[in-house]
């Protein structure tokens, strides 16, 4: 997996670097920042379920077209969500610092279907993040913890993606998303933080938006390979998706594709003013990344440096499934 090692050869540079009037952190604090950075993430998963639990009860779930046993599903991942503020708060100040605290949030929850639609997008985010930081970590201990939430986070996703029948494992790896892209997409969240907060050295990056609902690049079918049986399902033919933003672009640029291990770049196939269209990697699938790039980021390493819109969040149908029961 090529993409692998540059990937978490790259992500070291992160941290290296200040943003603004945020010192640079020494590789003492690495530790700390990463506790705070997963800390200021989960509040904004704790808040949203308890406004949307608050806001939104049982028969409204029913009246949807879900079950009692989802929704008392839904509390046990509020409760999750509850229990690693607690413990990332309890790690941060038994390590000597201050934990930030939940900011103020606006969430665009309207009804059931909202909700579980942004909840599925938040988790698979969540478990982006504790991938992508993972390799930051410095202390085995520190490490062992934020797998453990991972799983947890993986765990909901998965819930989510099944009640919006999608498929819960559409990728046979996780996807890895570095912090300041993933630190993006949390801030569209974020109306104010405390001013006693610690400031995280990551940048938020200029707005992308995809200008479609359902991106799909092929049906849901079942396909073995037996001996050299070739299958016979085809995946539907991928169409360029458009995107905006709300800066000029520049005169060359790449948008950069990330789903699984994989990353790859591509020149748009058109620009018109501040729209373009570019067409992902037929082998995606399930939650997937979109970001403009200055460069080919294909052999990477993925740099905050080469940033300049994004990520924009695709949810892409998965490709048949294909195995060979030969192969043992």
């Amino acid at each position: 997996m090529k993409f692998s090692i540059l990937f978490f050869s790259s992500i070291a540079i992160i941290l290296a670097r200040s943003t603004g009037a945020v010192p640079i952190i020494k590789k003492a604090d690495i530790d700390l920042v990463v506790l705070q950075f997963a800390l200021t993430l989960e509040h904004l998963e704790n808040v949203f379920y308890k406004k949307a639990l608050s806001t939104l009860p049982e028969y409204k779930f029913l009246a949807a077209g879900f079950t009692r046993e989802y929704y008392q599903n839904l509390k046990y991942i509020a409760h999750d969500e509850e229990a690693h503020v607690k413990l990332l708060t309890d790690g941060i100040t038994t390590a000597g610092g201050m934990p930030v605290a939940a900011c103020t949030y606006d969430f665009p929850i309207t009804d059931v279907k909202s909700f579980i639609g942004l909840s599925s997008i938040l988790e698979g985010v969540g478990t982006s993040a504790y991938l992508g930081s993972a390799p930051l970590i410095t202390s085995k201990d520190y490490l062992a913890v934020a797998g453990s939430i991972l799983v947890a986070e993986a765990l909901h996703t998965s819930m989510q993606r099944q009640a919006l029948h999608r498929v819960p494992s559409a990728n046979p790896y996780g996807t890895p998303l570095t912090p300041s892209p993933v630190y993006t997409l949390a801030a569209a969240f974020i109306k104010s933080c405390p001013s006693t907060n610690m400031a995280l050295p990551f940048t938020a990056f200029p707005a992308l938006t995809f200008n479609a609902e359902k991106p799909t690049l092929a049906s849901i079918s079942i396909s073995i390979d037996i001996g050299n049986k070739q299958s016979s399902n085809k995946p539907a033919p991928v169409k360029p998706l458009e995107f905006s933003v709300v800066e000029t672009l520049p005169s060359d640029f790449f948008v950069t594709f990330v789903n699984g291990l994989e990353v790859v770049s591509i020149k748009p196939t058109s620009v018109s003013g501040k729209t373009f269209s570019a067409t992902p990697p037929d082998t995606f699938g399930g939650q997937t990344y979109a970001l403009v790039t200055s460069v080919n980021m294909t052999s990477g390493p993925i740099a905050d440096s080469g940033i300049l819109f994004g990520p924009a969040i695709l949810e892409i149908t998965p490709r048949s499934p294909n195995y060979d029961v030969n192969y043992q």
